[in-house]
């Protein structure tokens, strides 16, 4: 068999084909969601500057659960997923249920994500029927994730830039009009620090409007954990991923207490419209009239982001499940390129679910927020299995720990404490009144996941298959230090 026949020749293993640059820019991707654009003038409104306290809290616990998945994933370069970590660790069902519920929050995030898009088209040129968006959208979003990962990678690297870019100059706009001693026409302050204790205090709403921001800013991360998704497909995964993950709480003082802060500084806080995006208000006190055009651009491309990163974590998911025996066989099927192409296909049918839901009406389009909700709740799931999997990794393989060399930093306190944190969410989750109903709805997935794994489990069990395929422990053959 010839050298380039072996190349082309189909396979069932995903290829390292994300750089450091892609993954950086990933990263940052992740952690910007289009919440912080248009989302953020609504939680500014309901905790005052006390928002930047509830991001730095956040983005601290998120941190350990990055650090957390970062020594587990590098710890074992077989594992794809933290699906593959849970099943490992926890036990064949943890990885069943984290993977299904991964997949399925992608799936729906998707959908929304191509409603919103067509809603921001809309803003640009409302003639254009809402069908042809988000019917380009859906085969746009196809295509690219039937490519190479190198060129998922290439596209999020971009479409990164673009939030960047428009942050930082929001951020070098602000300062420009904080030290001039710029005036507001609308209200006749002028920008100051001043404004962020002046109005209330930086707590105005007390402890319950602090814990409020808690129960809605921790959506805004959601994404963050693609980092570990596409470790797989990283080229120097010991020297990438650890770059990556450590430079998440500078990120996040950056882009969303750096940015906040600015803007509370120009604008008093109780002055700014929270159905408004305080990001066009304020470059438009700047004299930059197109700073509506540009924002909606840049949310129009964050939420394509979204949706192309979700499309991508959905069919990785997938392959994982296929690869176990937990879904059909042919999904870990890979083509020449490496990409797992009936995944790929499967999970975009879905997709197209956002249009009949735009002719559907009001109700429907409620019903739809409702199971989002849902979906989003679900991540914290997601991101607890990733602390027990550590717990019980450090309890199992101390020796792997502690010749780590990406060791979780407080590796005794730091998962127990991300674990009452993680409790404290879903109380703010049953406390608040638009998210107590999805919440209590959300078990309801645990439910039908539990009967799907009794049938699929039997199954294995009358074939004499094992419940999952078992992860090796030797060095992978493409780690970079072996």
């Amino acid at each position: 068999m010839s050298a380039s026949t072996i190349a082309h020749a189909p396979r069932d293993e995903l290829e390292r084909g994300l750089k450091n640059r892609h993954l950086q820019l990933m990263a940052i991707g992740g952690a910007i969601g289009t919440g912080l654009f248009m989302g953020s003038g609504k939680m500014i409104s309901v905790t005052g500057p006390a928002v930047i306290f509830v991001y730095l809290v956040i983005g601290f616990m998120i941190f350990f659960v990055m650090r957390a998945l970062g020594e587990l994933l590098l710890s074992n370069l077989h594992y794809k997923t933290f699906g593959d970590i849970a099943k490992d660790l926890i036990g064949p069902w943890a990885g069943f249920f984290v993977s299904w519920t991964y997949w399925f929050s992608w799936v729906v995030a998707c959908v929304a994500d191509i409603v919103a898009i067509t809603g921001y088209v809309a803003y640009l040129d409302p003639g254009i029927p809402t069908w042809v968006p988000a019917l380009i959208a859906a085969l746009v979003l196809i295509v690219l994730n039937f490519q190479p990962v190198k060129f998922f990678g290439e596209t999020e690297f971009w479409f990164a830039v673009v939030k960047i870019v428009a942050i930082v100059g929001l951020i070098a706009t602000g300062v420009v009009l904080l030290f001039t001693g710029f005036q507001n026409p609308d209200t006749g302050t002028h920008a100051s620090l001043s404004h962020l204790w002046e109005h209330g205090g930086m707590f105005p709403f007390g402890l319950s409007g602090f814990i409020l921001g808690f129960q809605m800013g921790i959506f805004s991360f959601i994404g963050v954990e693609l980092v570990g998704t596409a470790a797989a497909e990283t080229e120097s995964p010991r020297k990438n991923l650890p770059r990556a993950i450590n430079s998440i709480v500078a990120r996040i003082l950056v882009f969303y207490v750096g940015a906040l802060t600015i803007i509370m500084t120009i604008t008093p806080w109780n002055q700014i419209e929270p159905g408004k995006s305080p990001f066009v208000t304020t470059l438009a006190y700047a004299g930059l009239g197109i700073a509506a055009l540009a924002i909606n651009l840049v949310v129009l491309t964050s939420a394509a982001s979204s949706a192309n990163s979700g499309l991508y974590s959905g069919t990785r998911m997938l392959y994982g499940l296929a690869k176990d025996g937990h879904a059909p066989r042919g999904f870990a099927w890979t083509n020449s390129r490496g990409v797992p192409a009936k995944a790929v296909f499967f999970t975009s049918v879905f997709l197209f679910a956002a249009i009949p839901l735009l002719f559907a009406g009001d109700n429907v389009v409620a019903a739809f927020t409702f199971v989002s909700s849902v979906c989003a709740t679900l991540v914290l799931f997601t991101w607890g299995s990733i602390i027990v999997s550590f717990i019980l990794y450090r309890r199992r393989f101390p020796e792997r720990h502690a010749a780590s060399g990406f060791r979780m930093p407080l590796a005794r306190v730091a998962p127990w404490t991300v674990l009452l944190f993680f409790a404290f969410i879903a109380t703010t989750l049953f406390v608040g009144e638009d998210t107590r109903l999805p919440f209590l709805a959300t078990p309801l997935w645990f439910v039908l996941l539990a009967v799907l794994w009794q049938v699929k489990k039997r199954r294995l069990q009358r074939a004499g298959l094992p419940l999952t395929s078992p992860v090796p422990v030797v060095p992978h053959p493409l780690d970079d230090e072996r």
